[in-house]
């Protein structure tokens, strides 16, 4: 947290995105199509991660992307996306999916995943940062160090060479 002028909360990044599956963005067992889901997270991440640095923000990696239902044709898909960590020029975005019951607007997750965005300029290097991140509850707490152990665990395999 101390590379910032100052800091945001991440409610200031949340970013909800709805959509409505169709033919297109389904695959040969009439299922949501996994790639076309990933497309939409990337875009949520993308905004929330523009919202936080106030700049353009490109993804880096995506972490721990998890499938957990499936979800079909005329399905309303909504995904859920903040800003959970920053660092110097990089900043981790949970997304989570749903699929919202037409009737009731009960939501059933079908996807979770992190994403690690880097704020850069127009030619595409890495800026700094302006604004940290004030985790606020224990949640946001959590999803902090939570982001703090997959970093560690991201440059152990990279030093492994993986």
């Amino acid at each position: 947290m101390g590379y910032s002028k100052g800091l945001k909360r991440s409610a200031d990044s949340l970013t909800e995105i709805t959509k409505l599956i169709q033919y297109r963005d389904i695959n040969g067992q009439n299922r949501l199509f996994g790639g076309r889901l990933m497309e939409w997270i990337d875009e949520a991440a993308g905004v929330a991660a523009m919202r936080h640095c106030g700049g353009n923000a490109v993804t880096l990696m995506v972490d721990s992307l998890k499938f957990k239902k499936g979800a079909y044709i005329n399905d309303i898909v909504v995904l859920i996306a903040k800003v959970t960590y920053v660092g110097r020029t990089s900043m981790e975005v949970r997304v989570d999916s749903y699929v919202e019951e037409k009737h009731t607007g009960l939501r059933r997750a079908i996807n979770h995943a992190y994403l690690t965005c880097v704020h850069v300029d127009d030619e595409g290097r890495p800026l700094p940062i302006e604004y940290g991140l004030e985790p606020v509850g224990l949640t946001e707490k959590a999803e902090w160090e939570g982001a703090q152990r997959r970093i560690a665990i991201r440059k152990h395999r990279t030093a492994e060479g993986f």
